[in-house]
This record gives C-alpha cells, sequence and structure tokens, in this order.
C-alpha cells in the first residue's frame, strides 16, 4: 500500500522552526546594503526566494537521507517523513529535488542581473545542502554541520545579498553575517544536542556527540552572545544599531532550557526561540541601518 503523507505531514517534513534561518540573513543582508544607499527590494525579493528554497530542499534532503541510512528510526525530535514512514523515500527525495532546483533558478536570476560568477557560489550552496547529509561521506556525520550552516546561512547569505543589491560588502555586512551565521549555527547546536543519545546510537557523529553534553550547552551559549557583542560593534556605525537588544529577551528564553540542564523534548522550544531572536535581531538592526 502506497504511503501518502497529509499536507500537515509534509509542512512539519519542512520544518518550519527553520525558516529563520533563511528569512533573517536577507532582512540583514537588505540592511546592509540600505546602509550603503543602494537596497533594491526586487533583488532581495528573490534573495528571499532563494534562501527559502534551499533551506526547504536542504531538510528534505536531509530527511530522506537520514531516513534510508536508518538513523531516524528513533527520534526525540519533531516527525520525519522517511523515518516515520508517512512518506516514501522517492517522494521526498522528489520533494528535495524540486525545491532546490526551485533555489537554483531564483539563484540563475539573480546572478544574472548581479554578476555572472555568482552562479558558481550558487552551485557550491547547492553542493553543500546534499552533501549535508547525502553521499558517501556526508559532512554533517563528521562535526562539520554548524560550520557549514555559518558559511552558507550566515556569509553567504548575508554577504551574498548585500553584494547583489550594492554590488560591494563592508564591515557592517560582515558584522551581520557573522551574527546571523553564529545564531544560525546556535539553532544547529541546540538540535544536535537534543539529539546527542540517538545520534550516538545510529553512529551520526554531529559535534555535539563529540563535545559531548557540557560542552555543547557552553558552545549554544557563547554563539547566541557572539550576536549581542557584535550589537555593541554595530553601534559605532550608528547608535540606533542598539536596537538589536530588542532580541535579547527571546535570546534569554531560548538559553534557559540550555542552562536549566534540560534534555530531549524539552529543548524543541530552543530552536523555535532562537530562530525568533534572529528574525528579531535582523529585523532590528535592519531597520537601524536603513533609517540611519
Amino acid at each position: 500500500m502506497a504511503r501518502v503523507a497529509s499536507f500537515a505531514q509534509w509542512v512539519s517534513g519542512a520544518r518550519p522552526r527553520t525558516l529563520p534561518n533563511a528569512i533573517a540573513p536577507v532582512i540583514a543582508g537588505t540592511g546592509a546594503a540600505a546602509w550603503l544607499g543602494s537596497a533594491v527590494w526586487w533583488k532581495a525579493l528573490l534573495a528571499l526566494a532563494v534562501s527559502l528554497a534551499l533551506i526547504i530542499g536542504v531538510n528534505y534532503a536531509n530527511d530522506y537521507s537520514d531516513g534510508i541510512r536508518g538513523t531516524d528510526d528513533v527520534r526525540s525530535g519533531p516527525m520525519r517523513l522517511v523515518g516515520s514512514r508517512a512518506a516514501s523515500p522517492r517522494a521526498v527525495l522528489t520533494a528535495a529535488i524540486v525545491s532546490l532546483a526551485i533555489g537554483a533558478s531564483a539563484g540563475l536570476a539573480l546572478a544574472i542581473v548581479s554578476q555572472p560568477w555568482l552562479i558558481a557560489v550558487g552551485a557550491v550552496c547547492i553542493a553543500g545542502a546534499w552533501l549535508y547529509t547525502g553521499g558517501s561521506k556526508p559532512y554533517g556525520y563528521r562535526g562539520l554541520g554548524e560550520v557549514a550552516v555559518f558559511v552558507f546561512f550566515g556569509l553567504v547569505a548575508v554577504l551574498g545579498t548585500q553584494y547583489t543589491q550594492a554590488m560591494r560588502v563592508d564591515w557592517v555586512g560582515l558584522a551581520l553575517a557573522v551574527g546571523i551565521g553564529s545564531l544560525s549555527s546556535a539553532v544547529l547546536v541546540a538540535n544536535n544536542l537534543r539529539d546527542i543519545p540517538t545520534d550516538t546510537e545510529s553512529g551520526k557523529i554531529t559535534l555535539a556527540v563529540r563535545l559531548g553534553d557540557a560542552r555543547t550547552r557552553l558552545l549554544f551559549q557563547a554563539l547566541v552572545a557572539v550576536t549581542f557583542v557584535l550589537t555593541l560593534v554595530l553601534m559605532l556605525a550608528t547608535p540606533w544599531a542598539a536596537a538589536g537588544f530588542l532580541a535579547l529577551p527571546l535570546a534569554v528564553r531560548a538559553a534557559a532550557p540550555v542552562r536549566g540542564r534540560l534534555g530531549g523534548a524539552a529543548l524543541i522550544p530552543v530552536l523555535q526561540f532562537t530562530g525568533l531572536t534572529m528574525l528579531v535581531w535582523s529585523m532590528a538592526v535592519a531597520a537601524a541601518l536603513t533609517l540611519a
């Protein structure tokens, strides 16, 4: 009998709690372009389409790759389509390919109207999305997932958004990129902290598995703190960047279960509140830079 997941299950499989990782970099990069007096809103929308399609594609690709390896058979986190047998591996793979193709098409259009060499950057991003848990030697199983998230959803996404609009980058864009990259990595750290027991059992050697529970909790808090240190740095550009501290209460709430040494499903809200921290921080600082 064919497995047909419901619409709600497909939405859950796209992992909507990770969408701030795609939205916040575009907001931040557009704010950095506005700081240079060069915001181009239709290019921002194209960049947003690229970012959203890529993160949905990588989530479905991870669902497929982890599912066929059996690493999702036992989970404390949200449901996975293949691991739960709600959808067939082929259907999830198709969803991943379609999502990545949409992202590639939007990225191609953005590169053509900006700089054609950006096509090569897009190709690297697509490869990174698939090889995170796909292929014979996935780098996500070697403790490199956080590094990739920092690079792709921090440096590349923010600076790429700024560059396609302003045709240059500056230190303000770099500070935003590091701040967003740190929070994006913190989301993955929290996710992998929750999954240390099951990942260890299944042989998925994430950075959290390598570091262990206690040091992973410290890493999460350090990554979140980096963003607020950079808020102080951005105040050198404009004092209005202090608006970034509006996200601090959300960050404190995100860190509470981590500091409280909670585990399992109790860590799921950490992903949500870290994502909200990223969204509020990017919007507040981008608005400050735009007005300045």
